[in-house]
């Protein structure tokens, strides 16, 4: 029952494209054409970043945006194969806002919101796209969300308790 969209490479990391865009410039021979590509890229246990790229040829956008995705990867706490409380992730007019869910939910998320999920390995989780429909910033808005995820473990160091004192 596993679907996986995505390509995984021999590091074990799992690459979804999740937008390509042409653009086309007018030049006195014609047009020209140039590609962007926007990626995710993730392990499936907690780290994902993404990347975009922008080149004359659709590989090497997809390549530079890889490349850019692995470098930017961050570390997201999760609470089993669910986010750990519910987060509002902003960038510009985008806004992404992800709850906890129950095991056996799964993802419910739109296009860029559910290849992030996918890729940072959350299988159970509700989500809700809020404001632009621009792919790049709901991207971006929803790692501002995975971002301010707290994790349990810190919080109790944190406050100098054990996780028991602190949530029973």
């Amino acid at each position: 029952m596993e679907k996986n969209k995505g390509r995984e490479k021999s590091d074990g990391l799992v690459e979804k494209l999740i937008k390509l865009n042409r653009v086309a410039k007018v030049v006195k021979g014609g047009r020209r054409f140039s590609f962007s590509a926007l990626v995710v890229v993730g392990d499936q246990n907690g780290r994902a970043g993404y990347g975009f790229g922008k080149a004359n040829d659709v590989t090497e956008a997809i390549r530079k945006a890889i490349d850019k995705a692995k470098t930017h990867m961050v570390t997201i706490p999760l609470k089993g194969v669910t986010v750990p409380h519910e987060s509002l992730g902003k960038f510009k007019s985008a806004s992404v806002l992800l709850r906890p869910a129950v095991p056996g939910t799964g993802v419910i998320a739109g296009g860029a919101v559910r290849a992030v999920c996918d890729a940072a390995g959350i299988n159970d989780v509700l989500s809700k796209s809020l404001g632009s429909k621009n792919a790049i910033n709901t991207v971006k808005a929803a790692f501002d969300a995975l971002e301010n995820l707290y994790d349990a473990r810190l919080v109790a160091h944190a406050r100098g308790k054990s996780l028991k004192e602190l949530w029973g």
